[in-house]
């Protein structure tokens, strides 16, 4: 599940064309950990979706997702982090294939992604939310809202939103697909579609400076009479649990001082949307 896609500055794109070749060469084998800190530098694969991960106005790398890691990885004694950019959809096979070392994009944990990855815990729980027009003219409030009213819907590339709305019964071939919720604000503002689906915290911090749209409020999608609660976090190869397992101690000793809520606040995370979610957990769904 999840998202997402690419908002690549002039800076992120320098840094995957020159992290880029180096990321392909052959990793060593052994504990990934002690290897990081032997070279003291990981490589953070983003996927430039604000507030997770992304490359800011003045080029500055950041989002919640690399800030924790800056914290975590020096406790871990890995003082330098490097991003590499990459569209959301080539996360998990450019960890695979060794042109990062860790994903950073605070990705949904899911029973798919679980099988070709491993997780950290989740530092974030997170539900839906749409961005529609001022005052909400056809009042949509979920998915089923938008199939009774044959609303106009978009979504973005990757967004767990997709399999959500389809499970709702909105027809696949019917959902627009944008490249991010930038695109989708402008969509809905244009009125070329009624209602872009994405995470309630990118749709209240899109819609933030905009005149002509609003985001609603958060709901869980419901699949099979469940709803949905998503959780984010970090994605490892399989082969480096002792990496995984080094990051998950820190994650939890933060989440009980409450330091994970302060890295993660000034991003928009409210205290709702911590969690005591496990990877364990959110990999059953």
């Amino acid at each position: 599940m999840s998202r997402r896609s690419v908002l690549l500055g002039t800076a992120a794109v320098g840094t995957l064309g020159a992290l880029g070749a180096a990321g392909c060469g052959r990793v060593p084998s052994g504990d990934a950990l002690a290897r990081l800190k032997s070279q003291g530098t990981v490589r953070l694969g983003i996927a430039g979706e604000v507030p997770y991960g992304y490359v800011d106005d003045r080029g500055e790398f950041t989002g919640e997702a690399p800030e924790l890691a800056r914290v975590v990885f020096r406790r871990l004694g890995i003082d330098s982090i490097q991003p590499v950019a990459t569209d959301f959809a080539s996360l998990i096979p450019g960890l695979n294939s060794q042109q990062f070392d860790v994903v950073s994009a605070g990705m949904y944990i899911n029973k798919d992604r679980c099988a070709q990855v491993i997780f950290s815990d989740p530092e974030y729980q997170m539900l839906d939310a749409f961005i529609v027009r001022k005052g909400n003219p056809k009042n949509l409030h979920d998915y089923e809202d938008v199939v009774r009213t044959k609303a106009r819907f978009a979504t973005g590339t990757g967004y767990a939103e997709i399999g959500y709305a389809v499970a709702a019964g909105i027809p696949e071939k019917d959902i627009v697909i944008l490249q991010d919720q930038v695109a989708g604000l402008n969509a809905v503002e244009s009125g070329r579609v009624d209602v872009f689906a994405g995470t309630a915290l990118t749709a209240r911090e899109v819609v933030r400076k905009s005149s002509r749209a609003e985001a609603t409020e958060a709901f869980a999608a419901v699949v099979d009479g469940k709803e949905q609660i998503d959780g984010g976090g970090f994605a490892f190869r399989p082969t480096d649990t002792e990496l995984r397992d080094a990051f998950n101690d820190e994650i939890l000793a933060m989440k009980k001082s409450g330091e994970l809520f302060r890295i993660l606040k000034p991003f928009g995370f409210t205290e709702s949307e911590m969690t005591t979610l496990t990877a364990e957990e959110l990999c059953r769904k």
